[in-house]
């Protein structure tokens, strides 16, 4: 009995013994492999001063490192995972010993897994240097077996290899994984299926509403404003789509029809008001819960938002409604509220909600409006809608110049392309001249060819710094033109020239290219509105920012009176790209949603 206890306590020692010295010998092979530097001695690589050996593991780490790299490629890995793995199986099994076979299926992974990469990968960057990521092992493997079983076979006994190898060494049962994995496969579904009947069902009971209810919520309904029905009466007979260039028959220009866009469908409403009724009460009873009486008086649907007008009972202080943005929120199931307490010019709260399903607002909506249509502003361009989905018209000459900043997939660049469109539909070409600059050459060069155009669409970052510098030259000849004949701004000029029948004899330039300069003599003409979009700014700030940023700046103090405008737009809104002086002289900017809070106080922050 005793020499029974003996033997079972020398095993055990035995066993923690040889499991610390797997766990000490794993620990600085993962050293040596993963500290590894070509520039450490080695068989194949001689260095005199050897105390300067980067390896954690020393002069001897560094050969090691070498050796099963250049051996086993990164199945040289394998051996310190493998090696931890024992040793805890030592640590915590009694049965369990480092047999033959384990030793076998242990070799059988590594030659398998070296093979199948070196058959896989030729090179790789690994860590900063170059690596065959099969090792020699692997390469010859790979060869002797491709010799007699071509490529296929080859995968497909490497592939049985590796998995024996696998359920001999760890004991495992691929049958029994699976069988596991469709357990849980077969529980997940299960419990999608039942989610899904029970909220089918409390769909059922909502909809479930007695005449009486009806009627009720019809009689007590708050107001609807609804603007649609007005817009689409100002909306233009439509058409069907054509194919459109810009000179037609003998030459001269036409302004390409609204029928080029897509046609919008128009939805029945019906249902939705009825949903806006029935948030309304819900909204009403979630105040009223939380110690609120008012009345929903007006709503005002847009198409990302819906604004409902609260009227408060007498003594319900504002504070109190405004205190409770986050709890609304929660009650409604809504991303966020944004209260406005009170609406400017009415005794009445606006309780902003987002909508569950956005309306997608197009631009033919905006352009096939009243709002543009009859705009009288010189550079209209359409932005979008309002939050009660109005059509929102600006002028950019008034602006004069815009920033738009915003990450890649927020709608940047199809703000961009709607404001450059917005002026196509309305502008001959003697009237507006674009130089577009597109260093990402994607966005803007649907353009190419279009007789607005300056200058063929600029890709080549160092030729826009060119171009931008044309264009302050550009504007000091329009100055000294204009003040020529007495006027204080293009407009004046132009409508001066309107007004003279035929003036001959005044030397102006010629504004026609970027690549003439401004010493031709000609005489006094109409003077083009001239507006530069650059698409991505930071790829000019990289290049030659000094440059840039000088004539950009100068354009920015300068370029209204004399007709350049500039629309500048970034996807990376930082201070070394809107400097200081950039950000001084944009004070339109428009914002989308960019990565950082910082980026976003940069760009919208005075």
């Amino acid at each position: 009995m005793k020499s029974t206890n003996t033997e079972e306590r020398t095993k055990k020692k035995s066993r923690e013994i040889t499991g610390f010295i797997l766990l000490a010998l794993a620990l600085f092979l993962l050293l040596c492999l993963v500290s590894h530097s070509p520039s450490d001695p080695s068989l194949t690589h001689f260095v005199a001063d050897k105390a300067h050996t980067k390896n954690m593991g020393g002069f001897v780490g560094s050969y090691i490192s070498a050796g099963m790299l250049g051996f086993f490629g990164l199945s040289a890995y394998l051996f310190p995972i493998l090696f931890i793995v024992f040793a805890f199986k030592l640590f915590l099994s009694r049965a369990f010993k480092i047999s033959i076979a384990i030793t076998m299926g242990f070799i059988g992974i590594v030659f398998s897994l070296s093979a199948i990469l070196a058959a896989r990968f030729d090179t790789i960057s690994f860590f900063g240097y170059a690596l065959k990521p099969g090792g020699m092992l692997g390469i010859f493997s790979t060869r002797f077996l491709y010799s007699y079983l071509n490529q296929i076979g080859a995968y497909i006994l490497l592939v049985v290899i590796l998995l024996v190898s696998l359920i001999i060494t760890f004991d495992i049962s691929f049958v029994s994984i699976a069988k596991s994995v469709m357990r849980i496969v077969k529980g997940i579904l299960g419990g999608f299926r039942s989610f899904v009947m029970i909220r089918a069902e409390r769909l059922k009971r909502k909809k479930k509403i007695t005449r009486h209810q009806k009627a009720r919520i019809a009689q007590e309904a708050p107001r609807i404003d609804d603007k649609s029905a007005a817009k689409e009466a100002a909306q233009v007979k439509k058409q069907d789509q054509v194919a459109f260039e810009f000179a037609q028959g003998g030459g001269t220009f036409t302004l390409p029809p609204l029928t080029l866009l897509d046609r919008v469908e128009r939805k029945d409403l019906r249902m939705k008001k009825e949903s806006l009724v029935m948030n309304a009460r819900l909204l009403e009873k979630k105040l009223s819960d939380f110690g609120v009486e008012g009345k929903v008086v007006e709503v005002m649907p847009g198409p990302v938002i819906t604004m409902y007008e609260l009227e408060p009972a007498p003594g319900v202080k504002i504070n109190r409604i405004t205190n409770l943005a986050d709890d609304l929120a929660l009650a409604l199931k809504a991303q966020s509220v944004r209260i406005v307490a009170p609406i400017p010019g009415k005794s009445v709260i606006g309780i902003e909600i987002p909508n569950q399903l956005r309306e997608p607002v197009h631009l033919k909506d905006v352009l096939d409006n009243v709002e543009f249509l009859e705009s009288k502003h010189r550079l209209a361009i359409g932005l979008g809608k309002d939050i009660v989905g109005t059509p929102v018209v600006a002028d950019l000459a008034k602006m004069p110049h815009l920033l738009i900043a915003g990450t890649t997939g927020s709608g940047k660049s199809v703000s961009l392309n709607a404001m450059i469109c917005s002026i196509l539909f309305r502008s001959m070409p003697d009237d507006v001249k674009f130089l577009m600059i597109d260093p990402k050459r994607l966005e803007l060069s649907a353009y190419e060819g279009i007789p607005h155009l300056l200058h063929p669409v600029v890709v080549n970052p160092k030729k826009a710094s060119q171009t931008l510098k044309w264009a302050v030259d550009e504007m000091e000849r329009r100055y000294k033109v204009i003040s020529e004949l007495g006027v204080k701004s293009i407009e004046r000029y132009n409508r001066l020239l309107e007004k003279r029948e035929k003036t001959k004899g005044m030397e102006v330039g010629d504004a026609s290219s970027p690549e003439t300069s401004g010493e031709t003599a000609t005489v006094h003409e109409k003077l083009p509105y001239i507006i530069i979009v650059i698409d991505e700014l930071a790829d000019l700030m990289m290049v030659a920012q000094r440059n840039v940023e000088e004539s950009l700046a100068r354009l920015a103090q300068m370029a209204r009176a004399a007709g350049i405008h500039l629309i500048l737009a970034t996807q990376r809104p930082s201070v070394d790209v809107i400097t200081g002086i950039i950000k001084a002289n944009f004070p339109i900017r428009i914002s989308f949603q960019v990565s950082s809070k910082v980026d976003s106080r940069t760009i919208l922050d005075y």
